[in-house]
């Protein structure tokens, strides 16, 4: 795993190698994530307990954020991406054999730190594999992240419908994830370690990428409260059944994939002031239907409006974030995303919490607001910004 190795290698070979780690991520977090009803339940946990849980992951994210950024100047993305893959299969064969409340949050505290290993990893190599293309590719490796979710929640479904335990749902999608990261190693791009400047490795967004971090922070709050709390809402508001509601979350899936495969075209078509403006709009319609009729065609239709509101968001702020002068890719990305995580560290708690307090439909009409931020946000941008390629 060299950079001999590397330059054997076609840019369509790295492009894939790339897209095969994005899918690893995609898919073992929505392993995780489909699986949140079924252990509410085994674990007997309410809504404010279940908020307290699913505080830890983004914990565990925010706290590896500097180490990583650190890490990523000493050693290649590659190497980063590798560890943090496995890392990930295996904590989450612990996360299905935890059996208390405690246990769950050590554990979901550490898949948190092994997700940034790989998110900043694999935004840095795709951003490498980027300059090697004359045209947009950052979409696409967020769409085969957004296809590895709905992968990963369609097993889900399965594991649910045919009732298999967590514990040995988690153990065979570890396995593979696994075989496939060592497989496909050899095929991404050797990157040499950037020497750390007089610049702190991890530092906030400048003043320019700051309006976007505060885009991706309303963004990444509104997809985080959707990955933890979309089943449970059809459960408990919808009244559904428990396959219903992880079908629901999987359409949510769908269209965000859709979404990310067609961003690109629209950034293009449009320019990326355009899609960010209706992606806002989507977001904040789509809660507001869920929440004002909370019926199942009704509900799930809300569900796709968000699933495409969220879409594009993160996909074209990491892209720019990756053309910052001032910083290198790593430490853009990692300054970027502490923004963005601190709205995936403190929504969904914060959605328990309310819920727990009034109930869900309450939380998802006040995380509503954050479609439209995003719209207020991209009103304030100026004009000739969108000049940058995405």
């Amino acid at each position: 795993m060299d950079e001999q190795t590397s330059n054997t290698r076609t840019p369509n070979q790295l492009r894939i190698g790339a897209a095969i780690f994005f899918f690893i991520s995609g898919f073992g977090y929505s392993t995780w994530a489909s699986r949140i009803p079924t252990i509410k339940l085994q674990l007997h946990l309410n809504e404010a307990q279940l908020g307290t849980v699913l505080f830890a992951l983004p914990v565990g994210l925010m706290c590896t954020m500097p180490i990583t950024s650190r890490l990523l100047t000493h050693y290649s993305s590659r190497t980063i991406m590798l560890f943090g893959s496995l890392l990930l299969s295996v904590i989450l064969i612990l996360i299905g054999i935890t059996n208390s409340m405690w246990q769950l949050i050590a554990m979901l505290f550490c898949f948190g730190s092994a997700r940034n290993l790989m998110t900043l990893s694999i935004n840095t190599q795709g951003v490498a594999v980027q300059a090697l293309y004359s045209k947009s590719i950052m979409a696409a490796f967020h769409g085969i992240w957004s296809l590895a979710g709905f992968a990963g929640a369609a097993v889900g479904l399965l594991m649910v419908y045919f009732n298999v335990a967590p514990a040995w749902h988690f153990t065979i999608v570890s396995v593979v994830l696994t075989i496939f990261s060592l497989y496909f190693i050899k095929d991404t791009l050797y990157q040499e370690p950037v020497p750390q400047s007089r610049r702190p490795v991890f530092s906030l967004p400048d003043k320019y990428l700051l309006k976007f971090s505060l885009i991706c922070f309303a963004c990444m709050a509104c997809e985080n409260t959707m990955y933890d709390w979309s089943a449970l809402y059809f459960q408990k508001e919808v009244h559904a059944e428990k396959t219903t509601a992880t079908a629901a979350f999987v359409l949510y899936l769908v269209a965000m994939t859709t979404g990310r495969f067609f961003g690109d075209r629209l950034v293009t078509r449009s320019g990326i002031k355009q899609v960010l403006k209706f992606s806002g709009l989507f977001i904040f319609c789509g809660l507001l239907l869920a929440v004002i009729l909370p019926y199942t065609i009704t509900a799930m239709f809300g569900f796709v409006m968000i699933g495409f509101g969220v879409s594009c968001v993160v996909p074209m702020v990491f892209s720019l974030a990756g053309k910052s002068k001032n910083m290198s890719s790593s430490s853009a990305l990692a300054s970027i995303s502490t923004i963005g995580y601190i709205g995936f560290l403190f929504i969904p708690p914060f959605v328990g919490y309310i819920a727990q307090t009034t109930n869900l439909r309450w939380s998802f009409g006040i995380v509503s607001l954050f479609g439209a931020l995003i719209v207020y946000l991209v009103s304030k941008l100026k004009d000739g910004y969108e000049q940058i390629e995405p």
